[in-house]
């Protein structure tokens, strides 16, 4: 049976710390859901109720749209090791772009990362932990490097072009607030 809890506990705060891999799900009126993997070097606990990540360029932009219309999120991470746990942290939060005033003072909480989009910041209500007996037994080998190394040669100029002609809206047509980067 699952656990709440009304903020992240220090061994879940320590569990999220180890993990590879953490899931983002969102949804705006009408559009369809998003749920996307996220790795690397992303994410930060900044405290027991807020979680900061580093939204990095890829081929949509979903969660940035998602996050203007409907604040809703959960995170989620799984235990691929011994320990058979799903945490999920439920709450709200928003988009911040780098034309944004908060980017200045966020964005030293995260590592320096090519291709960085967005910040989001994630403030928590409700914490739910389960077993995690059906998740599978996995071994992480590496990070994939591609990313950064796509992100790294287009250069910023490139990755503004980019974020201006594919990153601009959804696949559903929303707007994701993209042009503060540009």
């Amino acid at each position: 049976m699952g656990k709440r809890y009304d903020q992240l506990q220090p061994d879940q705060i320590a569990f999220i710390g180890d993990q590879h891999v953490y899931f983002v799900g969102t949804a705006a009126p009408g559009a369809r859901v998003n749920l996307s993997p996220k790795g690397m070097d992303s994410l930060r606990v900044l405290t027991p109720t807020r979680i900061l990540w580093l939204n990095l360029t890829g081929s949509g932009n979903e969660t940035a749209a998602h996050l203007q219309l409907d604040p809703r999120i959960t995170l989620m991470w799984c235990s691929f090791t011994t320990r058979p746990i799903i945490l999920r942290a439920y709450g709200n939060a928003r988009a911040v772009h780098h034309g944004d005033p908060d980017w200045s003072s966020l964005k030293p909480h995260l590592p320096d990362q090519p291709g960085a989009r967005q910040i989001v910041d994630v403030t928590i209500d409700l914490v739910q932990s389960s077993c995690g007996f059906a998740v599978p037994f996995m071994d992480f080998r590496e990070d994939r490097p591609v990313l950064q190394k796509w992100a790294t040669d287009k250069g910023p100029d490139g990755l503004r072009d980019y974020w201006d002609t594919r990153n601009r809206e959804t696949i559903d047509g929303l707007p994701t607030g993209t042009e503060a980067n540009l």
